[in-house]
């Protein structure tokens, strides 16, 4: 099995003879890598010779790749200061749409999956093919061994306390943890509870009371070891699935972790939300993660190659197998139907994200400008590792941030 993955790879890469070549950079590992570079080979193979992708993994690029801007790149926000710094250099999806002939609209993609990458005119800014939204994850055979139902999720932050105290009294020192902190209890607590993240323009405002209360409620939580605290993106996850935390807040790609038949048991439910606010809209969470965005300064016959390459992702059948091998979200409902037909996840999973997805109400309060919204996150975290040190109680930290953001202060 590895040596065909191996084998796909080095044929994406290789070099075809008098071929238009566009290079696509990423930073994706496992499944998903796997599934990217099968889709590429097949697309390559269709072109006869004439065009090709060449798939280019940032942890191999030496220095002076790096130096070289690709056609394309899939990254994650937290990713794009390096493609962004100073002005935008990139070609907004509808513009290479425009200028191709290529038809790419953002009436064929879910609401809230255009809205996602979208400008505030509501054109598509990139590809939205790496989204995922956040959810709590549960260990059942925790839940079972604290005399807890496994197919009974807390629904609100007030349960999960409860929940969380009898998997500390069963034996479990990490009852919860988080991934994304800034993202999953600042950004969508807020936006759950009918306050947006920015007030006018690129101001933000994540210092406002349900913040405050929330970040005291974790730092409560923290003290009381019902909550621990790994890291700002990523580190937790090995924790739960290591099965020594019983739950967390993650993005829904942890499925893709997730095996029926080794590591933890685990279910999923939606975001926790407070219940004693009169605005709250738990089911508003924002979607969010990786996105292919188009590289300003290439040829024209680049770009018309590229164009034909993300036609071709969108696809029904390459989406059904992109969204199988990555849990991303699904992108249209042409996608969601061959996910249905080929029964790629439950009917219930589907069924709850088609949903949230076909929501048409969009998200003033969302930072659309990936720079600011890139940096407003670095220093929410750089501000709240001073509350997880007792440097700082939680008011100081989110005003102190919100002050640092929208005065462009960096310390």
């Amino acid at each position: 099995m590895k040596r065909w993955i191996v084998g796909i790879s080095l044929a994406v890469a290789l070099p075809l003879a008098g071929a238009q070549e566009v290079t696509l950079r990423h930073s994706l590992q496992g499944k998903a890598l796997d599934e990217l570079a099968t889709m590429t080979l097949k697309f390559n193979d269709a072109q006869k010779g004439k065009a090709k992708v060449v798939l280019q993994n940032t942890a191999a690029l030496t220095p002076k790749d790096r130096a070289q801007a690709p056609t394309a790149a899939l990254f994650d926000l937290d990713e794009s200061t390096h493609y962004f710094s100073g002005k935008p250099r990139f070609v907004p999806l509808y513009q290479l749409s425009k200028e191709t002939g290529e038809r790419i609209s953002a009436d064929d993609f879910y609401p809230q999956i255009a809205d996602a990458v979208a400008d505030s005119a509501g054109r598509l800014q990139a590809l939205p093919m790496g989204l995922a939204i956040p959810v709590l994850f549960r260990n059942k055979d925790a839940f079972v061994k604290a005399g807890l139902d496994p197919e009974k999720p807390p629904r609100t932050w007030a349960e999960v306390q409860d929940v969380a105290g009898k998997l500390q009294d069963a034996g479990f020192q990490c009852p919860l943890t988080s991934t994304y902190f800034a993202r999953m209890h600042a950004e969508n607590v807020s936006t759950q509870h009918g306050q947006g993240v920015s007030l006018k323009g690129d101001k933000a405002a994540l210092n406002t009371l349900i913040n405050v209360k929330h970040l005291a409620l974790l730092i409560s939580w923290q003290k009381s070891h019902y909550f621990n605290y790994y890291g700002p993106h990523r580190e937790a996850e090995d924790k739960f699935l290591s099965g020594e935390c019983a739950m967390i807040t993650a993005d829904s790609t942890l499925f893709s972790r997730l095996s029926p038949t080794q590591g933890v048991h685990a279910g999923a439910s939606p975001l926790p939300y407070h219940d004693d606010t009169y605005t709250m809209t738990p089911d508003k969470v924002l979607p969010e993660g990786a996105s292919l965005w188009v590289l300003a300064g290439k040829k024209k016959d680049e770009y018309k190659v590229l164009a034909r390459y993300i036609k071709f992702l969108l696809e029904p059948q390459n989406q059904r197998d992109w969204v199988k091998a990555t849990a991303y979200l699904p992108m249209s409902k042409s996608a969601m139907a061959a996910l249905r037909e080929a029964g790629a996840f439950s009917p219930a999973i589907l069924d709850a994200a088609e949903k949230r997805l076909s929501n048409v109400h969009k998200d003033s309060g969302l930072i659309r400008n990936e720079v600011s919204r890139s940096r407003m996150r670095r220093i929410l975290d750089e501000e709240v590792e001073t509350v997880w040190t007792n440097k700082k109680p939680a008011m100081q930290a989110l005003d102190d941030a919100m002050r640092r953001y929208n005065s462009g202060e960096e310390k």
